[in-house]
């Protein structure tokens, strides 16, 4: 806060820092870069099979193909063949099998884009084929995983389901999803004077990237320097992939000794790349009278894919949200790291979160619908409170809890009851078009669940006519991080934004970096950049108050002016002073999350810093001849803490909402028999677009928030957490399938609710009679 109370940079709505940029089409993103003179054009080679052994690779058509430099197979990798994020399991070009159709086989340079894809298929492949496994349910009955399966266990679930007044068992089926960013897999690697290699690089991990390249070519990593400005879009899907399209250009401009650009089509980076885990899961819940659940058994079955990639700290934390906003006294989870020969799966926008709760939720629906109760009372009834029932399963403490509150602003201001009771009025009347309503709560963990990516850095340089350098270890993939970390710097040094120059993540400035993932992005890079501000500030301070013979404490800073005692100076004109004397003016920062801590062996501890809250009211129509939903009308209240930036923030709910509505009702990804995917096109995969927008969306920021936690300036992260608000659309055509029915019997609907599923949980719900597990 400045002097006179007002606000420099942090609570200002502002724009995107590149949204002039965006919109006139000047924003450079990785192939908008100016190409090196020579600069070759790289493709790969594919596997046709999902599960074969290679009998024999022929790539002498491919070598001499028009415009072929040069070819490259996994003998010609000096260094390690591998770019796994976590386990060393993910070859960069198969040598002896192949694990699933699109894995990689060899890489192509030549003259030209069209040249290169040309050539890449020209390859003369003989498989041996072997039995593919395709899905979790497969995988699980052959005991195949990627990773051993982990169990989470509190009190005595066996002994509490036994004994509970009422019982029910059920099944969900929950898809994957595609990130389907609209700037695809990219990597152009320049190689540099005494065997150094600069790689740009649309990656939210530049520093993976960096390593990955590095030990593929067999050199130290300070060998390597990785930049990324903006990626147009990533949603995690460029979190741990692009390390292999920036090792294979790499790797070919060392050997051509030539700058080599790898940039992939979309039907390509759609088949080769991996999505949101689909899960299939199980549970057994038992409950009171009131709907209060007194014990819960679930099962988890994830498609993980060929190797582990990330799956699992995904699948931890699709364990660690299984609760959602509700106290469980006693349950059990178990995790299944399923092994499939399909592409392996990845990280995607709530990383696990969004399966766990799709869950949860659906355990809560069918007790309502069991008991004939309104389904918000049976979630009310169940969520976190004080005293004994504050405890998650994995043993950390909700302090912070706000959802019941929250609940109650939102489940008034939509209007809820008054609504229901319409929707029932309209739906007794209308034998084909049905509503339903539903209002779903979120509680999403902030930080890593590994505990030491919970760190960034900054570098910050002062220059001496007052303008600002700022570089930080985080990246932009269009969700405003940079301009939110540039108002932290502004309002620390209480100068105008304009004064501050964003630019490229770089590798070669802010070394060792975590990736931009799991909503954390302003609370670690916006707390590092804070502290390279403060240093500066501090010497500032000091200097000033030798100079001008007064206290520290005399020295204040505000709109682009510093008070000195009695006179006023210049921001600038105070840099300058400070230089003359020799007075640094650059500074780096560091920050780590204080107080996580968690034990992977036990599956305890304290893995997030602070909870994210939310809830979300969405209404449908649904047509019972054809299967097609309406989206009628979604209210949001959205709890962000004290706001940096309210635009941005109101634009990451509006997008995370609607991106998670597609992922439950219409982005459906199908492989056929053979292991090879289908959906691998804007033809063949429906993304939300502007005509799935509701006609009434009302979305709140919850006014007076405040983190409790000393977050960067109290705000809370928003990345993730609105995605699962759109659970709501899936519960509302639930609640609309319902009413064909009596109310009581429990439709069985699987994600995505598309036309054809909600079909077929109609067609099944008209014949089932209603029927209690006891």
């Amino acid at each position: 806060m400045t002097a006179r109370g007002m606000k420099v940079g942090v609570g200002r709505t502002l724009a995107h820092d590149s949204a002039h940029l965006h919109v006139t089409g000047e924003a450079l993103y990785t192939d908008d870069l100016p190409e090196p003179v020579g600069l070759l054009h790289a493709a790969i080679g594919m596997s046709a099979r999902a599960h074969a052994r290679l009998l024999s690779v022929d790539l002498a058509p491919v070598q001499n193909a028009p415009g072929v430099k040069a070819v490259l197979r996994a003998s010609d990798i000096p260094g390690a063949n591998d770019y796994g994020a976590i386990v060393p399991d993910d070859p960069i070009l198969a040598e002896t099998h192949v694990y699933y159709v699109g894995q990689a086989l060899f890489a192509v340079a030549a003259q030209t884009t069209q040249q290169a894809r040309w050539a890449a298929r020209q390859a003369c492949i003989t498989y041996a084929d072997l039995d593919p496994i395709l899905t979790p349910e497969a995988a699980l009955a052959a005991k195949l995983f990627v990773l051993p399966t982990a169990t989470l266990v509190r009190g005595n679930p066996d002994h509490a389901l036994s004994h509970a007044v009422h019982r029910v068992r059920g099944r969900l089926q929950i898809g994957g999803q595609d990130q389907f960013y609209l700037e695809g897999q990219i990597a152009m690697a320049v190689p540099q004077e005494d065997g150094a290699m600069l790689v740009y690089s649309s990656t939210q991990h530049p520093s993976e990237v960096q390593h990955k390249v590095a030990h593929a070519l067999g050199t130290p990593v300070h060998n390597v320097t990785v930049i990324c400005r903006r990626m147009g879009g990533a949603f995690g899907g460029k979190e741990s992939q692009p390390a292999l399209f920036a090792c294979l250009a790499a790797l070919l401009a060392a050997k051509t000794s030539t700058p080599v650009k790898l940039r992939l089509d979309r039907d390509d980076d759609m088949i080769m790349t991996g999505k949101r885990h689909d899960f299939a899961a199980t549970y057994d819940v038992g409950f009171d009278d009131a709907g209060v659940i007194q014990g819960l058994h679930v099962e988890l079955a994830s498609r993980c894919g060929m190797s582990a990639d990330l799956s699992g700290p995904v699948n931890d934390r699709a364990m660690f949200h299984v609760d959602n906003c509700y106290f469980v006294p006693h349950i059990r989870i178990a995790s299944h790291r399923c092994k499939t020969h399909t592409v392996s799966n990845t990280a995607f926008r709530g990383f696990g979160g969004p399966q766990g709760m799709m869950v949860i939720e659906q355990v809560i629906d069918d007790i309502a619908r069991y008991l004939g109760l309104e389904p918000l009372l049976v979630r009310q009834r169940n969520f976190y409170g004080p005293g004994e029932r504050d405890t998650t399963p994995y043993h950390m403490r909700v302090e912070d809890n706000i959802i019941a509150d929250l609940t109650s602003e939102l489940e008034r201001s939509s209007d809820y009851h008054v609504r229901r009771r319409d929707i029932a009025a309209f739906n007794a009347v209308n034998p084909i078009l049905k509503r339903g309503i539903a209002l779903t709560p979120v509680k999403f963990g902030i930080a890593f669940t590994a505990t030491h990516l919970n760190q960034a850095g900054a570098l910050l340089h002062v220059y001496t006519d007052g303008s600002v350098h700022l570089n930080h270890g985080g990246t932009e993939m269009g969700q405003g991080l940079l301009i939110k970390v540039a108002q932290v710097v502004a309002e620390e040094l209480q100068v105008d934004i304009d004064r501050i120059k964003i630019t490229a993540t770089d590798t070669s400035k802010v070394p060792n970096t975590s990736a931009t993932a799991a909503s954390s992005g302003t609370d670690l890079n916006g707390k590092a950049a804070q502290m390279a501000a403060r240093t500066i500030k501090n010497r500032l301070r000091a200097f000033a108050a030798e100079h001008f013979k007064i206290r520290r404490t005399e020295v204040k800073f505000h709109d682009n002016q510093v008070q000195v005692g009695a006179q006023t100076v210049s921001f600038a004109d105070l840099v300058q002073l400070a230089y003359m004397a020799r007075i640094s003016l650059s500074a780096s920062g560091f920050f780590r999350t204080p107080k996580i801590h968690y034990d992977r062996d036990t599956l305890s501890g304290r893995p997030f810093l602070y909870f994210a809250y939310g809830a979300a009211v969405s209404e449908v129509v649904i047509d019972t001849l054809t299967g097609e939903h309406q989206l009628l009308r979604v209210d949001i209240l959205h709890d962000v803490g004290r706001s940096i930036n309210p635009a941005i923030d109101l634009g990451q709910i509006e997008g995370g909402f609607l991106q998670g509505a597609g992922w439950l009702t219409s982005e459906e990804l199908w492989w056929n028999d053979e292991g090879a995917l289908q959906t691998h096109a804007s033809s063949t995969y429906k993304i939300p677009t502007c005509r799935d927008w509701p006609d009434v969306f009302n979305v709140t920021i919850r006014p007076n928030g405040r983190n409790r936690e000393n977050s960067i300036y109290r705000s809370k992260a928003v990345g993730e957490p609105p995605l699962m608000l759109a659970i709501s659309v899936f519960h509302a055509i639930k609640d609309a399938i319902a009413s064909v029915g009596d109310g009581r019997c429990r439709p069985r609907l699987n994600a995505p609710a598309t036309p054809e599923a909600i079909l077929m949980a109609l067609e099944e719900f008209k014949v089932r009679q209603p029927v209690s597990v006891k």
